[in-house]
């Protein structure tokens, strides 16, 4: 998944492939212990897919915060 893709996805969005992706990741460990996957770089692809989704999800999350912490100081001030 590219960042870009991303980027572009709602907040649930984000939130649901997370999920999705979670699960995936954890269904191909359980097999690759089983009996070895055919390609075990899949699953160094997923992670890296977790890890952009989790990076999105907080870099949102440090926007909405900056932008909460900048509106009470751009109000005028009183006099």
């Amino acid at each position: 998944m590219k960042p870009a893709v991303i980027r572009e996805m709602t907040l649930e969005e984000v939130q649901d492939a997370l999920m999705n992706e979670r699960e995936s990741l954890d269904k191909m460990r359980v097999q690759h212990a089983i009996s070895p996957l055919e390609n075990p770089l899949v699953l160094k692809e997923k992670k890296k897919d977790v890890a952009r989704l989790l990076t999105e999800l907080r870099s949102r999350e440090e926007a909405q915060t900056e932008e909460t912490v900048q509106e009470p100081a751009q109000q005028p001030a009183e006099s």
